[in-house]
């Protein structure tokens, strides 16, 4: 394991100018690790993003075969940090080994999918259509559009992951995939485990001969906002909570040239209780659904927290069953005090609200969370009450009873954006159900059957998105490879000199794309 220095990373090297020190914590025990971080100061954060902005034209003119050789490199060295690099994450978040070492694969798994992506080469968007020389009443110019990298992107990290949504997670591989450099502002829950990770990358950025400010990091609170404001940046991934994705968002939106903001906010991710599936096979619904939602402490992006179907005796059977299993739930440690805080604050709102009851789960007190279980009346959806739209962070969820099948659309139809929607059903519930597909649609990001939204799949299709409020754009997804073109943006090439064009776009095609050519898609060469 590097020596952990605790400085913050710009154009390659590691800078300390600041006065404020900041200490990184036992997740568990609250009690200081050995280990100190500087906070950055705005002169470092100036110079992080001017780094960001001199790496960036070179970056962007290397091959995607040169970018994949990088994130390929990374991957490897996130892949051989070792146990005690596990030991510091476990102790800064209190998750355990298995649960880390399981994230240390996704994390190195990601970056190696886009270094497939760019090997791939479609992400670039080549289309060509040809000069018509002899059309009427007009011709037709020759006319070439590829997509490239954005600019220098900010990435936050995210609490609940600090490995594959963090230091180098799904947007910095997205956005060092699209050609953009990356200015990553450390999370202050797991600032030892982003130091490591920090390292990682810069050897892997050594060893395969990238520019000096392809990443850079900083530490601190109140950095946020000099990063998001400045010229250099060009694009923003966050994950976090709703007030700080709509900061984020509204600082970006105010500055002379604005930018984008792609943020991963607040998700209730409803699971909708279909009958047939109840009166089959409720008591194993109610044991699977209690799993997902105390899985991680209830600390995923896409935890159920609301459960929604229609009164029938097998709906009044599970709910009493769902209320043994949430009861039988051991209490967890969060990642961090302020998390508890959070969690404890929300539980106190829902039980002071005359619309919801409590059904089951001890009184919250004492350092870890304790499992809830609440019902609300299906009129506060109805009636578009706050509350229940807002997500609690932590291992609880809440069941609604529509009295019909109309009532059930409409307090659907009251929800806002969300990540994902469930459907647990059988095959006879799914037909007659089906009129809730295109109501989730417009909904949610992801509609998922008979399974939990807790685990998503790095891959091509996924879509972790949704939206306003689960994401600031509901165009894109921060999971899985569409998220690169969340940092690209297309460049149209008018009579353009065949040698002196990109390589995506040249008649010879030299990359072997299969590119849209005069409305067709073709692999060959013009």
């Amino acid at each position: 394991m590097s020596t952990l220095l605790g400085h913050n990373f710009i154009a390659g090297h590691r800078s300390a100018q600041g006065s404020k020190h900041l200490q990184s914590l036992d997740a568990t025990t609250g009690e200081a690790l050995p280990y100190t971080f500087i906070q950055a100061t705005e002169g470092e954060v100036d110079a992080a993003c001017r780094a960001a902005e001199a790496a960036f034209d070179e970056f962007r003119h290397l091959s995607p075969a040169r970018r994949a050789e990088f994130l390929d490199a990374i991957a490897d060295e996130i892949d051989a940090l070792g146990d005690d690099f596990v030991a510091i994450v476990c102790r800064e978040t209190a998750l355990p080994a298995g649960r880390i070492q399981g994230e240390r694969g996704r994390t190195s798994g990601q970056m190696r999918l886009f270094a497939k992506v760019l090997r791939r080469g479609d992400f670039l968007g080549a289309r060509i259509d040809q000069a018509l020389p002899d059309r009427k009443p007009l011709p037709r110019v020759d006319l070439r559009q590829y997509r490239v990298g954005v600019g220098p992107v900010a990435v936050f990290g995210a609490s609940n992951f600090p490995l594959a949504f963090s230091t180098a997670g799904g947007d910095t591989a997205a956005a060092l995939a699209a050609g953009c450099p990356v200015v990553f502002k450390a999370h202050s829950g797991h600032m030892a485990t982003a130091d490591q990770v920090g390292c990682a990358i810069i050897r892997a950025a050594e060893k395969t001969g990238m520019p000096n400010g392809v990443f850079n990091m900083i530490y601190g609170g109140g950095v946020g906002e000099w990063l998001v404001k400045h010229p250099a940046i060009q694009a923003v991934g966050f994950t976090g909570s709703l007030s700080g994705g709509n900061a984020l968002c509204k600082m970006a939106a105010e500055r002379p040239q604005p930018i984008p903001v792609f943020a991963e906010m607040s998700s209730i991710n409803p699971v909708v209780l279909l009958p047939q599936a109840l009166a089959t096979r409720g008591e194993t619904v109610a044991k699977e659904l209690a799993a997902s939602v105390v899985m991680g402490c209830g600390q995923f992006c896409t935890n159920p927290g609301l459960v929604i179907g229609v009164s029938s005796p097998a709906f009044t059977a599970f709910l009493g069953q769902l209320q043994e299993q949430m009861a039988a739930q051991a209490p967890q440690t969060m990642l961090n005090a302020g998390g508890l805080r959070s969690y404890t604050q929300g539980l106190e709102h829902l039980a002071a609200h005359p619309g919801v009851t409590h059904l089951a789960g001890e009184a919250q007190s004492g350092s870890q969370a304790r499992p809830q279980l609440f019902k609300a009346d299906v009129a506060l959806l109805l009636q578009g009450d706050e509350l229940l739209q807002e997500e609690v962070f932590g291992p609880t969820t809440i069941v609604i009873e529509a009295q019909d099948d109309a009532q059930l659309k409409a307090a659907l139809q009251g929800l806002r954006g969300q990540l994902t929607a469930t459907l647990i059903g059988e095959t006879d519930d799914l037909v007659a159900y089906q009129w809730l597909v295109p109501l989730l649609e417009q909904k949610v990001g992801r509609i998922l059957v008979n399974g939990y939204p807790t685990g998503v799949e790095v891959c091509d299709a996924m879509v972790h998105g949704g939206p306003y409020p689960a994401t600031s754009d509901a165009r894109g997804t921060s999971v899985g490879t569409l998220a690169i073109d969340r940092f690209l943006r297309p460049v149209c090439y008018q009579n353009y000199p065949e040698a002196l064009l990109p390589e995506a776009l040249r008649n010879s095609n030299p990359l072997g794309l299969k590119r849209l050519v005069n409305g067709e898609w073709s692999d060959a060469a013009l």
